[in-house]
């Protein structure tokens, strides 16, 4: 039997202007696929598409096919989500897909909606535009706000090269937009100035795709993308499969996948008309943008600003852009470069997520986080809206992470470790986003699809077997519990966020780290009154104490979780920790 449906609620105008004026540092965020989060009508799971499993992509048993999640799930699923103290709804894209694609013995679906074909249309598979509608509706109704995740990078693999199948990548220095097929080719595309002459007048001069490769549209396929200028070749980079380094980073394809050339005016406009119609359509309340880094900074120089505008003439002021920098390390430089160059008003934040890995899902000591916040300064409109995250649907879950790295650890010592990484994202500065599936002990056996797990009862054999944290459940049964440990702590820390200006906007100032595991003290101020509040965490297996600094102004705490320091001189207070334990203190009114 299907749960009950969850009341679609009606948002207020009162409601919605409350909605609409949150900044988005006052946001818990939760992401989900659809695929894999909850089935509300199976008469869709096929996307109304006849033949096998290689037309239609439905095979729920293994984990590259689309399972069977929809919108309507989703929309079954609020009460859940906004009892984990959730506010604001991520969703993996929607667009229609293309079903199935891959060479033979590779071929895998589009349950992750990565492999547009119509961007104004929502994938069959979830369902339709109007159950969209109803999402949002229902959500804003909620007081939750919807973030769409979008691509404007690539579309499906559609566009076919005469010369090979799984071509390498060809540089313009040794296949230039001047000459067909090499510097020794025939003279095409007289007059054009090169890419980086970014007008109309100059790309008008571009007619001739085969500069690099011979591309051509299967006739089967020749009309299959929405907005009909997509299927022309002209309005892609048609150079082979990128290397990810070099020029191949923002003009290869990605495995195969179709990349568009962002450079051209066609592709610019035609990239902010799609996505200003769902902003138009919808009034959603933000954008995760895919592969960020793999479009030229020009680019996002235009389409930010306009989806800006866009959401503000709609009534959102606060319209959440960020984008997918997938960068290793603790490199907030790296990070902030594209809150500058690009113009990114902020860009998930990796430096957090290596971070936490580094040091509670491994060895390093607690002044990673000095190095990450030392680079706060950097981000062009702060780091207070970056959201921060443990772990996700491309790199792996945090508790996989931990496995790996203490492979002797208990099953106690494991949720302590997942536990604490989120007590870090919740008290730090940041925008919490917690990844479906982690606050039921999900752990993932890797990257990729094998960190994209379903929440409804799984038929994935190398789901199935894997070992839950806090919990006797499989994926094999439904898993919304909301008495499972990490549920109640994360929805208690939300909770402890939501109550406090300074945890959701306060200035940061270190007072405690070291090399190695142990001890890390950070004080947050309200913004407005200036009280502090103290956060304590200890990433060691040993217990820690001793004295940290304090606000000479702030006479004692009230704890809102865990062992609180005690002020004993002005200036001073003890602490005692347990082994991965955390204290959030709040100066007592």
């Amino acid at each position: 039997m299907l749960p009950q449906i969850a009341v679609a609620q009606q948002a207020t105008p009162a409601a919605t202007r409350a909605l609409r004026q949150r900044l988005p540092q006052d946001e818990v965020i939760y992401f989900l696929l659809p695929d894999r989060f909850e089935n509300g009508d199976p008469a869709n799971d096929r996307g109304g598409i006849g033949g096998d499993r290689m037309a239609h992509g439905f095979d729920p048993a293994h984990k590259g096919f689309y399972h069977g999640g929809d919108l309507k799930g989703l929309i079954q699923r609020l009460d859940y989500i906004q009892a984990l103290g959730a506010t604001a709804i991520w969703v993996a894209p929607i667009f229609r897909n293309k079903p199935v694609q891959g060479g033979p013995g590779q071929e895998s679906a589009g349950y992750h909606g990565y492999w547009v074909t119509d961007f104004t249309q929502v994938d069959p598979h979830f369902g339709s535009n109007a159950d969209f509608k109803a999402l949002v509706d229902a959500a804003h109704g909620r007081g939750m706000k919807v973030y769409m995740d979008i691509i404007a990078n690539h579309t499906a693999d559609v566009i076919r090269y005469r010369e090979c199948g799984d071509c390498a990548y060809r540089s313009r220095a040794d296949y230039p937009y001047s000459r067909q097929g090499g510097v020794k080719g025939k003279a095409i595309n007289p007059g054009f100035a090169g890419d980086q002459v970014m007008t109309t007048g100059n790309f008008a001069r571009l007619t001739d795709p085969n500069w690099a490769y011979t591309p051509y549209v299967p006739e089967a396929e020749r009309n299959v993308k929405v907005p009909a200028w997509l299927n022309d070749p002209i309005h892609y980079h048609n150079r082979g499969n990128t290397t990810f380094e070099n020029e191949s980073s923002t003009m290869g394809d990605f495995v195969g996948l179709d990349d568009l050339m962002t450079e051209s005016p066609v592709v610019v406009q035609g990239m902010i008309d799609i996505f200003g119609g769902w902003i138009d359509r919808f009034g959603i309340d933000g954008f995760r943008i895919d592969t960020a880094r793999h479009v030229n900074p020009e680019f996002w120089q235009k389409f930010v600003p306009a989806m800006r505008q866009r959401a503000k003439a709609k009534g959102i002021p606060n319209f959440h852009i960020f984008g997918e920098v997938a960068l290793d390390g603790v490199n907030p430089g790296g990070l902030a470069r594209f809150t500058h160059v690009d113009r990114y008003p902020a860009v998930l934040d990796f430096a957090f997520r290596s971070a936490v890995i580094e040091s509670i899902a491994g060895k390093g000591g607690t002044d990673l986080f000095v190095r990450l916040l030392d680079g706060d300064a950097l981000y062009a409109e702060g780091a207070d809206i970056l959201p921060t995250f443990t772990g996700n649907h491309d790199g792996g879950r945090f508790g996989h992470y931990v496995r790996k790295a203490f492979p002797k650890a208990g099953d106690a010592e494991v949720l302590a470790r997942v536990e604490l990484a989120h007590a870090f994202m919740f008290g730090l500065r940041g925008v919490p986003t917690i990844y479906s599936g982690d606050e039921q002990g999900f752990a993932g056996d890797g990257i990729d699809q094998d960190a994209r797990e379903d929440m409804f009862p799984s038929k994935v054999a190398v789901y199935n077997d894997n070992r839950l944290i806090g919990t006797d459940r499989t994926t094999a049964a439904s898993n919304f519990d909301t008495g499972h440990p990490l549920f109640r702590a994360f929805a208690r820390l939300a909770a402890i966020r939501r109550d406090s200006a300074a945890l959701r906007r306060g200035r940061t100032l270190v007072r405690a780290y070291g090399k190695e595991p142990g001890l890390f003290a950070v004080s947050r101020f309200d913004p407005d009154n200036g009280a502090e509040t103290l956060l304590l965490f200890n990433t060691g297996t040993k217990p820690v104490s001793g004295n940290v600094e304090v606000d000479p102004a702030t006479r004692g705490f009230t704890a809102k979780h865990g062992p609180c320091a005690s002020v004993t001189a002005p200036g001073s207070a003890a602490y005692a920790l347990p082994p991965l334990g955390y204290a959030i203190c709040e100066a007592s009114k």
